[in-house]
């Protein structure tokens, strides 16, 4: 795999890890009062890291975001564990780098672009 695709490939990847972070998130706060509910977050950094810090090729196709729970929340009475704060931490934190990714690909496309343009 190219180095050009690969940069595209792992932004393609980080795009539909946050989005399905922000999904979670959403699913979270929608349940804040549910009884017996535990929050889910996705893991998907460490994923990536593993993969690009592996010897040989990059295999992305492996590399999926995945939904767990990571029960370290203090769980209420009803046995919910969902904060507020720290899921609006986390929107926003994810907020950060989906807009991160974003600009990472407008850059890529405008390096391209100025490729193509040079005479």
């Amino acid at each position: 795999m190219s180095k050009i695709n690969n940069i595209f490939d792992i932004i393609e990847v980080g795009i539909k890890a946050e989005n399905l972070r922000q999904k979670a998130i959403a699913n979270n706060v929608a349940n804040l009062q549910t009884p017996e509910y535990r929050r889910v977050d996705v893991n998907f950094q460490e994923l990536l890291a593993k993969a690009l810090n592996s010897s040989g090729s990059v295999d992305l196709n492996g590399v999926e975001p995945e939904i767990y729970q990571p029960k370290e929340t203090a769980v209420k009475s009803n046995g919910n564990d969902v904060s507020l704060e720290i899921e609006v931490g986390e929107m926003v934190k994810n907020t950060l780098l989906h807009k991160a990714y974003i600009r990472l690909l407008q850059k890529k496309y405008q390096q391209i672009d100025l490729a193509i343009d040079v005479k």
